[in-house]
């Protein structure tokens, strides 16, 4: 019996020897790293788009504020300007929130350090400050907005470590302030 397996195991003895599927063990190897990298690098240069044009519209609609386009201002007028001039956020409208607050100039005390967020999970929407009275002539004002965005690749690179809502949405939050002019 021992001679029929030396026997066989000398039969098999040359195949192992075989360089012919090396290629493919070292593909194996390497795509599923390639492929993370390439993935991760698309879903960081999305969040940078999404989050650059974010602070630009911002910083047009703050604009349109300060020389007083807007004679009334109020949340949704603000926010679908901001979504208008931010074109590459899906659901815009929906999940934007806008807070524009008066900083006291004699302190420069913030109003609060956390920007308020919406959680699409939730059916709640959460309140947002804007004061409308509060545009008087010579008050600093300090608007935040913050949008919620879905990850194309979420287990992937840098949308894996943010934090997230109930429905895998990660935070982008701008701020821009201005004083209103007499």
């Amino acid at each position: 019996m021992t001679g029929r397996f030396s026997h066989r195991l000398r039969r098999l003895w040359p195949r192992f020897r075989r360089e012919d599927g090396t290629a493919t063990v070292e593909f194996v190897l390497i795509f599923p790293l390639f492929i993370s990298v390439f993935l991760a690098s698309f879903e960081t240069g999305l969040l940078m788009v999404r989050q650059t044009m974010l602070e630009r519209a911002l910083d047009i609609v703050v604009r349109e504020l300060r020389l007083g386009q807007f004679p009334n201002p109020s949340h949704d007028t603000i926010r679908d300007a901001i979504c208008d001039a931010a074109v590459v956020l899906p659901d815009c409208k929906q999940s934007l929130k806008v807070s524009l607050d008066r900083v006291d100039m004699a302190t420069w005390t913030l109003p609060t350090d956390q920007v308020v967020c919406r959680d699409r999970a939730s059916n709640v929407d959460p309140v947002t400050r804007l004061d409308p009275a509060a545009l008087a002539p010579r008050e600093f004002m300090l608007v935040r907005i913050c949008v919620r965005a879905d990850a194309i690749f979420p287990s992937t690179g840098i949308a894996a470590n943010l934090e997230k809502d109930g429905q895998g949405g990660y935070r982008l939050v701008a701020a821009s302030g201005f004083v209103n002019e007499p």
